[in-house]
């Protein structure tokens, strides 16, 4: 694998071995039955008929509610593939904010890209972060996340089922509309976007982008991964409207937030309480009364819309079961995440990232004349130490000389701290507050 800077990107791509594969099942029968379940979709599994099968969410239109169907699971990659694979994906750095490990990393792969169109799927994967990462909370934590492309060369442009579903192309991903007969289903080959997302440094959070102007996406959400990630996202490249399917599925592997519609399951619904942060069995004045789930946002203004409450419909059930707003992106697409539903992104952001992080290396001595920058999120309070006793002045400051904040210069070793605590008024969950601080200490030279 060649890493590249976000700089390098304009160096000519050399011509590399594409992965050749059969797209047979971009033809399947256009006859599937919508699966329901009363949980977000699952792992693969086993059918009646021995088939492993998929659980996937897709979206008919972009302001519709999601569904769930059940396609064919992905085949293990042949070692043929797995040998061509090795051969291709160059990564490309779109976004850096800090160290790996110290960030949240999302990978974006790319489908229906000839080796000729890789800068454009860079493009592509540039104005798709613009566009997700606008919508809160990602704006406001944005400094936490690196982006990553990874090149997929495909034999052909563009991708099976667009803009029919008898069109079939030669793709890296196999990716396809019309898959199992539903034309805004994107599926993918989940086994060759798992060997793609291993050449990034880090995979958190997977995006495949498919070459089409064409409406359509799927969420794979807890698939088993090797690598990592929590679930793979599929999404058109050049459709405006593409990228709240990618974000309303990072509320399900990030957020492990659950959908809030009633979609396949009638009735009330009969199970226990769920373990998911937006659904209850309880009405408001309960959770209020037994300190229960979002009773802390219970009467708050939402920016999805109206005050926060206890509203009939969730988790695919029409009664029994409560969400928080009426009308949140984790039942619409288009709408905001609803109050509990940030707090419980911000929580998934904070798994894989750090409130500070900064380039220099903590594990050597460095001396009095470096200059260390912290990235911290804008709602972070900054201090700075020196052998333990704050500096005042450096309060708030994400950039600093060490020899600025005071230390000695009496030729023995001292050191430097800064700690940042993270006090946006988007958490209210004490326990979640107490993740949300961080510190970082280098040894000053003589």
């Amino acid at each position: 694998m060649r890493s590249r800077t976000s700089t390098d990107i304009h160096r000519r791509l050399s011509i590399r071995t594409a992965v050749t594969a059969g797209l047979a099942a971009a033809a399947l029968a256009a006859t599937a039955a919508a699966a329901t379940a009363a949980t977000a979709p699952g792992a693969a599994t086993a059918s009646p008929q021995g088939h492993r099968t998929q659980q996937v969410e897709y979206f008919t239109g972009a302001a519709g509610h999601p569904r769930h169907t059940t396609v064919p699971a992905s085949e293990p990659v042949s070692p043929a593939e797995r040998a061509a694979i090795a051969g291709d994906g160059d990564v490309t750095s779109i976004v850096q904010n800090g160290p790996v490990g110290a960030k949240l990393d999302v990978v974006f792969i790319g489908d229906g890209y000839t080796a000729a169109q890789q800068e454009d799927f860079h493009a592509d994967v540039r104005a798709k972060w613009a566009k997700i990462s606008a919508v809160e909370p990602y704006a406001s934590y944005a400094g936490l996340f690196n982006v990553w492309a990874v090149d997929a060369v495909s034999h052909e442009s563009g991708v099976s089922g667009d803009p029919t579903q008898d069109v079939v192309r030669d793709t890296a991903l196999d990716s396809a509309f019309f898959c199992e007969g539903t034309e805004r289903l994107l599926c993918v080959d989940t086994g060759k976007v798992e060997s793609y997302a291993s050449k990034a440094p880090a995979a958190d959070l997977v995006v495949m982008l498919a070459n089409s102007t064409k409406y359509g996406g799927a969420g794979y959400n807890d698939v088993s991964s090797q690598v990592g990630y929590d679930g793979i996202a599929t999404a058109s490249s050049d459709n405006d409207r593409s990228d709240q399917i990618a974000v309303h599925e990072t509320g399900h592997s990030l957020g492990k937030l659950a959908d809030e519609y009633a979609y396949g399951q009638s009735g009330t619904y009969p199970g226990p309480e769920p373990a998911e942060a937006n659904l209850t069995t309880f009405s408001a004045d309960e959770m209020t009364a037994q300190r229960q789930k979002w009773y802390r946002w219970i009467g708050q203004e939402s920016p999805d819309g109206g005050a926060v409450g206890a509203f009939e419909g969730g988790g695919y059930y029409e009664y029994g079961i409560n969400r928080p707003t009426e009308n949140s992106i984790m039942r619409t697409l288009g709408r905001e995440f609803n109050l509990p539903g940030r707090e419980a992104m911000i929580a998934g952001f904070y798994r894989y990232a750090s409130v500070l992080s900064s380039t220099v290396a903590t594990d050597r001595a460095i001396p009095r004349t470096t200059r260390i920058h912290l990235g911290a999120p804008t709602s972070a309070t900054v201090k700075w130490y020196v052998d333990g006793r704050e500096r005042k002045a450096a309060r708030g400051r994400h950039t600093v000389v060490v020899r600025a904040l005071g230390v000695p210069a009496d030729g023995r070793t001292h050191t430097v701290t800064a700690r940042a605590t993270d006090r946006t008024a988007a958490v209210r969950d004490p326990a979640l507050r107490k993740q949300l601080s961080g510190k970082l200490t280098w040894r000053v030279s003589p």
